[in-house]
């Protein structure tokens, strides 16, 4: 709504009215309806008893000895037979049941008994359920439900544009645990990546070219170092060897930023020389790219180095710059190197502002995006959310728009609130990632989870609201919600991107209802005692007898001890009144 005032100075905006007063009629509904809601658990109670207390005086009347009498000579004089029959007819309509609710969990993937009994009992016998998941105002814009009906026929990996550095961040950990980081599935596609960035057709033009072009296929890097050294010798401005040498042989930051520096030298005369020779044929067009494709990941990573040493705003100007220079260059994500340093320099106007720009329908979308969308709406209501006060008045405005961003993201990968709430241990990130997996869970609460823990309240509300997410997803998940449905293929590629000491997270991955666990059970009992009573008859009438004996002594035991406190013909004189 715009905002109203006077336009020309000639009329003062009118006062607005007062709200209006609730009356005492419009008051009273509510007090009575927290009265019966306070003593709804007290009134059911004393039902109990006082039922308990009718039934125990009208025991003379309804002659319920005399009737329980009956019923155990009735069941002394039953042969072996009938409790077979009885077991084993019992056994037969439990696997039936069991039968049912295995078909409609796998179907709808929630038990039938649970949701009759939340749905229709629960209700009579005054149960309220208590949520907080504004599901009915959670609804998707035109442009993403066009999306929703995409469907990814392979899972594609990205580059982790947080990537660490091999040689002072990788190596490190293997030095100091003994355990390897990377996969060899993901190193060998780095290797592939290099290979297509950092090469084209006239590298055999260039001896120290065509020496890294040898360097970037080999498995071993002290190989790889040792060509990169090689090819300084033909050419001191070689600058994918000095792009080498910092990533692996460089075992600090510091290191690695020197190199860096020398690479950028090198690799702005080159590109400056392309660009005048670019349009002479295809060869120098192809190297041109090559010669960009250099320039802007030693920029990139050169501002990565700067986050890294403490120079956030530095980091920030650079990213700025390499984003206007090459604006067509945002497959490589370099927006989400700049939306992780402006929330480290807690600027997070400026960071809606980047998540205008790049949370759009027509570009793809990431944790990265979602999640730092779903922290931007949090930090407006996680310092006073509480979850008791909001489940008794309700979500307001703004809390509704917090929980529908933050199912959002759940919904968009939902393995990175176990990582963000330290459910799950982390570990290094993978230099690849799929998106909506557990590798790119990884890479996002590797850098992102000290941004939550900076907002207060920020992962509180992430932990009472981001399971809620999965109830309103259909079931089977060939639907989605908001986004395409979730690929079947993630797993797989988790497992090859991911080192083998890490547990890997899978989803979806429900677990059984209750029901099912006791209709199996029930079924299984009840086929064991039909089986034993038929093999064992006398001893299993034994067992029985001793069993119901046993289990009704307690009855007993208590029915004794009220006859004596109690007069027996209280029910005599009680009618005589």
């Amino acid at each position: 709504m715009a905002e109203s005032g006077a336009v020309d100075g000639d009329f003062p905006p009118s006062p607005s009215p007062p709200p209006p007063q609730p009356s005492p009629a419009s008051r009273c509904p509510w007090q009575w309806e927290r009265l019966r809601l306070a003593a709804g658990p007290w009134a059911r109670s004393l039902g109990l008893v006082a039922a308990l207390g009718l039934l125990y005086c009208l025991r003379g009347p309804l002659r319920l000895r005399d009737n329980l009498a009956a019923v155990t000579v009735f069941l002394s004089t039953l042969t072996p037979k009938f409790y077979v029959a009885l077991t084993g007819t019992s056994s037969l309509i439990s696997g039936l049941i069991f039968i049912f609710e295995w078909w409609y969990f796998r179907k709808y993937g929630t038990s039938f008994i649970e949701q009759v009994s939340v749905s229709h009992l629960r209700p009579l016998i005054g149960g309220t359920e208590n949520t907080i998941s504004p599901q009915t105002t959670f609804s998707a814009t035109n442009g993403e439900n066009e999306m929703n009906r995409q469907s990814l026929s392979e899972c594609k990996v990205w580059r982790n544009p947080l990537n660490l550095f091999r040689g002072a961040e990788y190596s490190r950990y293997t030095w100091v645990t003994g355990k390897e980081p990377l996969t060899y599935y993901d190193m060998n596609l780095s290797a592939q990546d290099h290979q297509t960035f950092f090469t084209c057709e006239t590298d055999s033009l260039r001896p120290s070219d065509s020496v890294m072009q040898k360097a970037w296929r080999e498995r071993n890097p002290q190989a790889r170092i040792k060509a990169a050294y090689q090819a300084l010798e033909i050419n001191n401005d070689c600058a994918m060897a000095y792009v080498l040498l910092a990533e692996e042989e460089a075992i600090t930051i510091v290191d690695a930023e020197k190199y860096f520096k020398q690479a950028l030298r090198a690799g702005e005369t080159i590109y400056r020389k392309s660009q005048h020779c670019s349009t002479q044929s295809p060869q120098h067009e192809a190297q041109l790219r090559r010669d960009t494709n250099v320039l802007v990941y030693v920029k990139r990573r050169l501002a990565m180095c700067a986050r890294k040493l403490g120079r956030i705003k530095e980091a920030v100007k650079m990213m700025r710059d390499l984003m206007k220079e090459f604006p067509l260059l945002s497959v490589l994500n370099i927006h989400e190197n700049l939306l992780e340093a402006l929330l480290e320099l807690q600027a997070y106007a400026d960071v809606q502002a980047v998540l205008a720009k790049y949370d759009d329908i027509s570009l793809p979308k990431s944790a990265a995006i979602c999640y730092t969308a779903a922290l931007l709406k949090a930090r407006a209501v996680s310092d006073r959310f509480s979850p008791e006060t909001a489940s008794r008045r309700g979500l307001s405005t703004a809390e509704i728009s917090a929980v529908e961003a933050i199912h959002r993201a759940v919904e968009f990968n939902p393995h990175v609130p176990k990582y963000l709430l330290e459910m799950k241990s982390l570990i290094l990130p993978p230099e690849h990632i799929l998106k909506r997996g557990d590798s790119e869970a990884v890479a996002y609460a590797f850098f992102h989870l000290q941004h939550w823990k900076r907002i207060e309240g920020a992962l509180n509300l992430l932990h009472c609201t981001w399971e809620g997410t999965f109830r309103m997803i259909p079931y089977p998940l060939e639907k989605g919600h908001l986004f395409y449905p979730y690929p079947s293929c993630t797993e797989t590629a988790d497992r090859e991107l991911l080192p083998t000491f890490h547990d890997v997270s899978v989803y979806p991955q429900k677990e059984l209802p209750f029901f099912i666990h006791f209709t199996a059970g029930l079924c299984s009992f009840t086929a064991m005692l039909a089986l034993l009573t038929h093999q064992f008859p006398e001893l299993m009438v034994i067992f029985t007898k001793a069993f119901f004996g046993t289990l009704l002594s307690p009855l007993s035991f208590m029915m004794e001890k009220i006859e004596r406190l109690m007069p027996a013909g209280l029910w005599h004189q009680l009618s005589q009144i």
